[in-house]
């Protein structure tokens, strides 16, 4: 079955101080069949109060996308801080019994500079997780150096079971998209376990473009997009992430239903 999910992210932000208790009146108008909760390295001392929030919230939280400067330490070669907080993240996903784990294996300005310490250290975050009876899925986040399907590539050649989440706005920014069109990458495409449905403009690593757009709002094909995945009987999620807040914090949610509906209408035609 796919579900139709909303980040957290596409309501807390900076400008509104990424204060989780506004989505106590804001969850109950979406238009989705869960959340993805974005953890934010603001919120590790507030893990008891976050806790207590999420499970007052009238729909479930199916994915924790983990704290991203998880993979921006290891980058640094600061292991340890990187699975001290790994722990943390698994201890909170698994209390609010989600299943599936969204990772940034490299990130921040060091992005992938050292992706080969990177991807050795993944095997690390991968037992934490199992320790927790969660699943971990790597997204193509933006690299700096070389590209996240080249990334990819080598993670699933040391790590043949290894599951993805893929971002069509990181797969759009580095002009990736149509590889997952081809033979080539199918053995890449049938890992994937969970999907980011997000918008954006901006030529070929514009690093002034990075805005997570609205679907319709960008450059992205979504028509042959959900025609090959559904083309391939993908079974997993479907998430958005598109900012749906301004500079002073204030939030548009019939834009961000918008976007549900239209990821929903994509699903079922």
């Amino acid at each position: 079955m796919n579900r139709v999910l909303c980040s957290t992210g596409t309501l807390l932000g900076r400008p509104n101080g990424r204060d989780f208790t506004l989505l106590h009146s804001l969850v109950p108008k979406l238009h989705c069949d869960g959340l993805e909760l974005l953890m934010y390295d603001t919120w590790y001392g507030k893990t008891k109060e976050l806790t207590t929030t999420m499970k007052k919230m009238p729909l479930p939280v199916y994915v924790f996308h983990l704290e991203k400067t998880i993979g921006e330490d290891i980058g640094h070669y600061r292991l340890d801080d990187a699975l001290e907080k790994m722990e943390i993240n698994c201890a909170l996903a698994k209390s609010l019994q989600a299943t599936t784990l969204v990772l940034h294996l490299w990130n921040g300005i060091i992005s992938d500079k050292n992706i080969g310490y990177n991807i050795e250290c993944y095997k690390y975050l991968e037992e934490i997780a199992e320790k927790h009876n969660l699943n971990l899925t790597v997204e193509n986040v933006v690299c700096s150096n070389q590209s996240p399907m080249t990334h990819f590539s080598t993670l699933i050649e040391k790590y043949p079971n290894i599951k993805f989440t893929y971002d069509t706005k990181m797969a759009d920014f580095h002009k990736e998209q149509d590889l997952i069109y081809s033979p080539n990458y199918r053995h890449i495409v049938n890992n994937f376990a969970h999907l980011h449905i997000n918008d954006r403009l901006g030529e070929y690593k514009d690093w002034t473009n990075l805005k997570v757009l609205h679907i319709g709002h960008g450059s992205v094909d979504f028509d042959r997009f959900f025609s090959f995945i559904k083309a391939i009987n993908y079974k997993g999620d479907f998430t958005t992430e598109a900012t749906s807040f301004n500079q002073e914090g204030k939030i548009n949610i019939d834009l961000l239903n918008e976007s549900l509906d239209k990821i929903r209408l994509y699903i079922h035609r």
